[in-house]
């Protein structure tokens, strides 16, 4: 979410990934375009760019024989597993198609120990304050914690943080929150969000549900 910041109609199935794309995998990111509320547009606000689609959320596919899946972290239920079609149904949907895209990591040879971590992490509380080490999680933070190099390093970068508008304003949720928290806004403590990571060049897209 935000732009160095914390920053996912008819659902065809599985079965039908030829649409736009290969089937998915576990391990596969699905970055959503998520419907409009307060934190989504505050969200969208610090990170969004008017030419490209913005992602105001990151899950991470964890395919099986039985139920297809998504953990995430969500602000209703902290680190979670969640239906693939529940995650699917809470994105924007113009057209009736959810606005998600699945990314996979190029060098996907750590993606099974990546799962192993991120399963890790279930039940921890939703991270309201943005901020590391915390011992709660935000959508991709999770990502960034689970996912390592070989040498143990973490895949995707933080950068510091922004929380402000493209104009420099500060949305009021954002000012809201932190005073409900008593915190201050973590501005540029280093951090990640959906739409930098849906960027980075360690991934390439793979599928696409629009």
């Amino acid at each position: 979410m935000m732009k160095s910041l914390i920053y996912i109609g008819v659902f065809f199935g599985l079965s039908a990934c030829a649409r736009s794309g290969q089937p998915l995998r576990t391990g596969d990111l699905l970055f959503q375009a998520g419907r409009e509320s307060a934190m989504g547009g505050a969200i969208k606000a610090a990170t969004g760019n008017d030419c490209e689609l913005q992602f105001t959320h990151v899950g991470i596919a964890v395919i099986g024989d039985r139920a297809d899946s998504v953990l995430e972290a969500t602000s209703d239920g902290g680190v979670r597993m969640t239906a693939l079609q529940e995650f699917l149904n809470k994105s924007a949907r113009p057209d009736g198609r959810p606005l998600v895209v699945a990314k996979r990591l190029k060098d996907t040879a750590g993606v099974a120990a990546a799962i192993a971590r991120a399963r890790t992490f279930l039940g921890q509380p939703y991270d309201y304050s943005f901020r590391p080490d915390n011992g709660k999680l935000y959508c991709s933070e999770v990502v960034r914690e689970s996912y390592l190099a070989p040498d143990g390093s973490r895949i995707f970068p933080a950068r510091p943080m922004n929380f402000r508008a493209a104009d420099g304003s500060m949305p009021p949720f954002w000012s809201e929150l932190f005073a409900k928290l008593g915190e201050e806004i973590p501005e540029n403590v280093p951090g990640t969000n959906p739409n930098d990571m849906a960027r980075d060049t360690a991934l390439t897209e793979v599928f696409r549900w629009f």
